[in-house]
């Protein structure tokens, strides 16, 4: 006997084999969070100029106006790094990026839509390798510069557009999400 024929006969303590426990399995009685994908893309300068980040400009609610990470809702059947490439394509006609996992968000209320996962992912390019284009959800790209005030690990991140901090104009909890990756690409 395999070991795939001896894990479906197996029985559990209502004598049950994984296949009838399946088929009466009822996957409703557990709530589930939505999940989505963020993508932060860091663009660095060859001078000593600080990094910048690619943000959009949220054309619908919530957070409409704000600025925000490319990003959105998984769709069934989908991985959830396969979201994040379809997301910033469709986003910001960004393809071919090859992206690295920061962190899963989970935090209650990060979302006033309900409870929502995010998986978000981070890749670095080079000044002028990419050139993003406003699409489908996002009213507008741009790059905003981003430093690090303070030592790394207990230092605050800045995040300015024409000169001007836009922290407290990022939706959701990307301030976090944009610290982290910055953390994790030590561009310092």
């Amino acid at each position: 006997m395999n070991h795939e024929q001896d894990r479906r006969e197996l029985r559990d303590a209502n004598g049950l084999t994984e296949a009838e426990f399946l088929k009466q399995y009822n996957s409703d009685i557990y709530p589930k969070p939505s999940l989505t994908a963020d993508v932060v893309i860091f663009r660095i300068h060859d001078d000593d100029r600080d990094p910048d980040v690619l943000l959009i400009r949220r054309k619908g609610h919530p957070f409409l106006g704000h600025l925000a990470l490319p990003g959105g809702f998984a769709e069934m059947g989908e991985t959830i790094e396969t979201t994040a490439e379809r997301e910033l394509e469709e986003e910001t006609g960004v393809t071919g990026m090859e992206i690295k996992l920061v962190g899963v968000y989970s935090r209650l209320g990060r979302d006033p839509r309900g409870w929502t996962v995010t998986a978000a992912y981070t890749t670095t390019v080079k000044d002028g390798e990419i050139r993003p284009v406003a699409g489908d959800d996002a009213g507008e790209v741009c790059w905003a510069s981003v430093r690090m005030q303070g030592d790394e690990n207990g230092g605050e991140l800045t995040v300015s557009v024409d000169g001007k901090c836009v922290n407290d104009e990022l939706a959701f909890d990307h301030h976090e999400i944009i610290t982290d990756a910055y953390r994790i690409a030590a561009l310092d």
